[in-house]
């Protein structure tokens, strides 16, 4: 049998050996675009759909052998394929989606999405008979309309997801937002599908109700098995990093991402295998699908670039009227309002879906029709795909990274960070140290960042089975045994406190390590980084130097770093090392302030620390013994409950200091959540004493990188160590100091230290 026979017939496997050939042409196709159009900073998704659109009707189809390539006998194929890839592209969707974010603002994501929807069905409605006269249609009015809507309020949740990661503004909360409204508008729009499949059948109210609770139920009981299989899987082989492919094969069959469990490795896995199938695969299949429907021939008269034209006005007319109405409503900023509107009228496969549904079912004999609505989708979202990403480009001080110093932040806002590791040692006090920062009330969103060598390569004239076991390696492999246990320690620390950490892994040599850091806190918006120190416990209690490499990477971090960063120094006592395990203790904990902006930083991430029912504050201001007299500090006299702050001497430094230090005081050491205790000394030598008198009486010290540049630590410095870590910082990390108790080094981000050159 020759190449023409296998494309030519009709025998059972020639359509999908067609349709494989037609995929792999996609794939080639769509990552050649993508290639040509990310230095104009477009989005992936976009090259995806203008791949379908050159091999479809409307470009490189019009040839017959193409045609004939592309179209025998394998759409249906490949329609059933893209349906598939929709469910898996979802399934991943909602493992990735923020669900505490969306819970917290679900009314604010409804108003806005519900806006969107009825406006865009009430243009509809309007413009169906008008359509429908104009196209010479036949069949159901209802169903036209119904179609419209579905076409005008949807938006494509897939789309606006990977544009959002695209363009890096996913994490913000305007591409939350804009996430949490397309997913409403999805569901809304799948709705809509439900009822026009239901209303062909002519079915009676009490049995499309019936059949509603019964799919109800379903969901129901599959989302209490896939939590069981879940944790049961988890609770199996608790040595490994992942799950075997046979277990995960048993997870495909329960795709509801959304309600799936994401702690334990079922969840990792499951990220894992999907996030690279579907981005480099599923999604290039999925957006080309939409474009390969399309065909512009039917645009080629008037009437046709009419109705095509009046479609695409009346979607961002519907999507900016509603939206706007919506967020003048919640008080969002007219700008942002624009945005989500340009954001939420991106189009996709539910449009394409209903579309077939009224002409498959035969409810409406119009192909013009069908092929006008599909041009109308494909050509909507080429069109808006790059208005969005050059206005995001544009709108720098909505999506771009803009750092909120601790110091000026709310203690009920939400909080994000990102915590390194190298290996697991420091991890316990890590994790404990996030557990603090948890609260019922209060949204967090930790990642955990492992952090691996990734070694020099060493040439050798050994042939690869020559070579020892110790010496063959795997990049996938690098830090196994560690991550197993990080992994093991994340998993019951989610089971236990309920918050869920998002995990990632850099393996880069240490000279470049600090750029993936600083990036990565970049890109998800964290409000600081903690670091932990290049020195290690011993059983004795000493601290013994690790490499060289880790110290480096964090005075690069410090240096360049956008948000604040925190030193943490493990002696495995840290305040929040119990927490983690629900032990009930109650743990103490010394926030130190000698002033200046890193202090003022610790003392705003001390307001999230005392606010933790375990946690028990102390904050202990260090002073000059000449203001005792001056009565500079606190003026602990009460009247009418407030606390008065005395005059200071008039110095800006120190006037910023004695304002935050009144603010912390009115709010939480007059109500008694935190306490307040000043030390006065002369000199260097008298802090050290004083330091040492209370180092047994906490489990972890808070204090700033920059704390004691004056007179309060003349001599502290030295002998000083590790100038990363300040002066006071420096000398609760020695080794001569008998402490053990943690200490929290922190320094506040200000934009002159990325000039400098001594950090």
């Amino acid at each position: 049998m020759d190449y023409g026979e296998c494309f030519g017939k009709g025998e059972f496997f020639n359509p999908i050996l067609a349709m494989g050939t037609q995929v792999s042409c996609l794939l080639v196709i769509s990552h050649f675009f993508q290639l040509l159009l990310k230095p104009f900073g477009q989005p992936a998704p976009l090259a995806q759909i203008l791949s379908g659109f050159v091999l479809g009707p409307s470009c490189l189809s019009h040839i017959d052998s193409v045609k004939t390539f592309f179209f025998y006998n394998s759409t249906e194929y490949y329609e059933t394929m893209v349906l598939y890839a929709r469910m898996m592209i979802m399934f991943l969707i909602g493992l990735e989606t923020d669900i505490p974010y969306l819970r917290r603002n679900l009314y604010v994501a409804s108003v806005i999405a519900g806006g969107s929807c009825l406006i865009c069905t009430l243009f509809a409605l309007a413009a169906t008979t008008f359509i429908y006269e104009e196209i010479g249609a036949h069949g159901s009015a209802f169903m036209m309309a119904l179609t419209l809507a579905v076409i005008l309020s949807n938006t494509a949740s897939p789309f606006v997801v990977r544009l959002a990661h695209d363009l890096k503004f996913a994490s913000t909360d305007l591409g939350r937002l804009a996430i949490s409204c397309s997913l409403l508008g999805d569901g809304y729009a799948a709705f809509l599908l439900i009822v026009m499949s239901r209303n062909k059948r002519n079915d009676a109210f009490s049995t499309c109700f019936f059949l509603g609770i019964l799919y109800f139920v379903i969901v129901i009981a599959v989302v209490f098995v896939n939590r069981y299989v879940a944790n049961w899987l988890n609770r199996r082989n608790r040595n490994q990093k992942y799950l075997k492919n046979t277990e995960l094969f048993i997870i495909g069959c329960f795709l509801i991402g959304a309600m799936f469990p994401r702690g334990g490795k079922t969840g990792r896995t499951l990220l894992t295998k999907l996030t690279y199938t579907v981005h480099n695969f599923v999604l290039p299949i999925y957006f080309g699908y939409s474009g390969f429907k399309a065909d512009v021939a039917f645009m080629s008269n008037l009437r046709g670039f009419a109705i095509v034209a009046i479609l695409i006005l009346l979607s961002i007319g519907g999507k900016v009227t509603g939206i706007l109405a919506a967020c003048f409503h919640l008080k969002i900023p007219l700008n942002q309002g624009v945005l989500l509107a340009f954001l939420m009228n991106l189009k996709g496969h539910v449009d394409l879906l209903a579309l077939t549904i009224v002409l498959e079912d035969k409810v409406m004999s119009s192909q013009l029709f069908y092929n006008l609505m599909v041009a109308a989708v494909v050509v909507n979202s080429l069109i808006w795909g790059p208005i969005i990403a050059s206005v995001v480009k544009s709108e720098s001080d909505i999506f771009g990274y803009m750092h909120v110093a601790f110091e000026f932040q709310s203690p009920e806002s939400e909080l994000k960070l990102l915590a390194c590791v190298h290996n697991p040692r420091p991890f316990a006090t890590m994790i404990g140290l996030v557990a603090t920062f948890t609260s019922e009330n209060i949204a967090i969103t930790p990642y955990l960042m492992h952090l691996i060598e990734l070694p020099e390569k060493t040439k050798t004239n050994l042939l690869y089975h020559q070579k020892e076991e110790d010496e063959l390696s795997d990049d996938d492999d690098y830090g196994g045994n560690d991550e197993v246990e990080i992994n093991e320690a994340v998993d019951i620390f989610a089971f236990e406190t309920g918050v869920n950490i998002y995990q990632s892994k850099v393996v880069a040599p240490f000279a470049t390590m600090y750029s993936d850091i600083c990036e990565f806190a970049e890109d998800s918006r964290t409000s600081f980084i903690i670091l932990p120190f290049h020195k290690h416990q011993r059983i004795d209690g000493k601290l013994e130097s690790g490499k060289e490499g880790i110290r480096i990477t964090n005075q690069k971090v410090l240096r360049f770093a956008k948000c604040s960063v925190a030193i943490l120094v493990d002696r495995g006592l840290t305040a929040g090392a119990s927490l983690a395990s629900n032990s009930g203790s109650l743990q103490h904990v010394a926030m130190l302030f000698f002033g200046g902006p890193d202090d003022r930083e610790a003392l705003g991430l001390s307001k999230r620390l005392g606010m933790h029912h375990h946690v028990n504050l102390t904050v202990i201001r260090f002073l000059h013994a000449s203001q005792k007299l001056e009565n500079i500090g606190i003026d602990v006299a009460y009247q009418d409950k407030d606390v008065l702050m005395a005059i200071s001497n008039g110095e800006p430094e120190n006037d910023m200091d004695n304002k935050a230090m009144s603010d912390f005081f009115n709010r939480y050491v007059a109500s008694g959540q935190v306490g307040y205790v000043e030390k006065h000394v002369e000199n260097g030598g008298e802090t050290a004493i004083a330091l040492r008198d209370m180092a047994d009486m906490y489990s972890m010290f808070v204090v700033g990188k920059g704390a004691g540049c004056n007179s309060l630590t003349t001599g502290l410095s030295d002998w000083e160590e590790c100038p990363e870590l300040g002066k006071v910082g420096d000398y609760l990390a020695s080794s001569d100091f008998d402490l053990s108790g943690s200490v929290l080094v922190i320094q506040q981000h200000r934009s002159s230290r990325n000039g400098d050159g001594d950090q």
